[in-house]
């Protein structure tokens, strides 16, 4: 199974965004993690396509961008144009999610879909086969910094379950208070790319701890 780790830019230092980018491009994660946050749908703001530009100037790694904005449809397409390899957004904040899907896919893109903690995974059955990845939030959206909610791991498995029940081959992908204290349990759960953002951010050296998570 593959073991990837996304660190979440939101944790960085904005002062110096290109330092922090620039060192996860040297380290052993394979991912860079931009979470875009709207104030509606989560109760936080983050940062939007400025921002995005300059992480992907200063990597070539693949940008994984989590949307938790309401009406995703309007804007899905100007974040591949912005330079996401990946464009997640979430079941809850859409009543278009064929179309969310459609622009993604047109634009270049692969595609994911967030479920929130309350959300059953059972309500992605049907979409299942059009998406390129599932996010499982294991905390609250829109704020860092989170404990860890130990029972995304029962929709971890739910998930890994419903993917060989349809032979499909998406990537689950989890998110909340994910550290290396926890990495071996949630990749043995069947998760595959794990974000993480204080975990790596605030550590006295951020690159040994994405390896300890991946070797969890």
């Amino acid at each position: 199974m593959r073991r990837i780790i996304s660190p979440s830019m939101l944790s960085a230092d904005f002062g110096n965004l290109e330092r922090d980018t620039k060192m996860i491009d040297r380290s052993a994660a394979e991912w860079v993690h931009i979470d875009v946050m709207d104030g509606v749908f989560v109760p936080n703001i983050s940062f939007g396509f400025p921002v995005m530009k300059p992480i992907r100037k200063a990597t070539n790694k693949v940008l994984d961008v989590h949307l938790m904005i309401v009406e995703p449809e309007k804007y899905v397409r100007r974040f591949v144009e912005a330079g996401a390899d990946y464009v997640t957004f979430h079941y809850e904040a859409t009543e278009n999610i064929e179309k969310c899907i459609t622009e993604i896919r047109e634009a270049g893109a692969k595609v994911g879909i967030s479920i929130k903690p309350k959300t059953n995974p059972e309500v992605l059955k049907d979409i299942l086969q059009n998406v390129d990845m599932v996010l499982v939030m294991s905390v609250e959206p829109g704020f860092g910094g989170q404990s860890f909610m130990p029972d995304s791991l029962d929709k971890v498995r739910t998930l890994v379950a419903m993917r060989e029940e349809q032979g499909l081959d998406f990537i689950i992908e989890i998110d909340g208070g994910i550290s290396s204290q926890n990495a071996g349990e949630v990749f043995a759960a069947g998760a595959e790319a794990l974000v993480a953002g204080s975990a790596v951010f605030g550590a006295a050296d951020p690159e040994a701890e994405i390896v300890k998570m991946l070797e969890a």
